[in-house]
């Protein structure tokens, strides 16, 4: 199990290697969680990358269901705001509720930030 941060939802609709590592551990049995807000972030930028590129409006959610990515909701991660707001401190303190929902679920996070290194969860990047 894992949860992924925004970066990694554009990545699975942008591109094809993220989308190919989580079709082939979802089929092992993996489960990717994000929280609402990476969702919401990930809608928010996907349009103008997608026009950036000359790709057609992609729809979201659709892709993101297709590859089973769970939303979790703030009554998970909410718990875990100070401590995540703690561990980001002098990062990007915005990132909270990735680092929220990997405390509260105690799992590792994929993510393309270095923001997450040193905060004592396991992070893993596409590479």
């Amino acid at each position: 199990m894992i949860v992924l941060d925004a970066n990694i939802l554009i990545r699975a609709v942008l591109g094809r290697r993220v989308r190919q590592l989580i079709e082939t551990y979802a089929r092992q049995g993996v489960r990717f969680f994000a929280p609402d807000v990476a969702f919401d972030d990930a809608e928010k930028y996907l349009p103008s990358l997608l026009k950036k590129r000359g790709k057609p409006h992609a729809d979201f959610s659709s892709s993101l269901e297709y590859l089973r990515i769970e939303a979790v909701t703030p009554e998970l991660y909410a718990a875990f705001e100070s401590e995540a707001r703690q561990r980001l401190r002098r990062r990007d303190e915005s990132d909270w509720p990735i680092l929220a929902t990997a405390l509260g679920l105690a799992y590792a996070v994929w993510t393309e930030d270095a923001d997450f290194f040193g905060t004592g969860v396991a992070v893993w990047t596409t590479n």
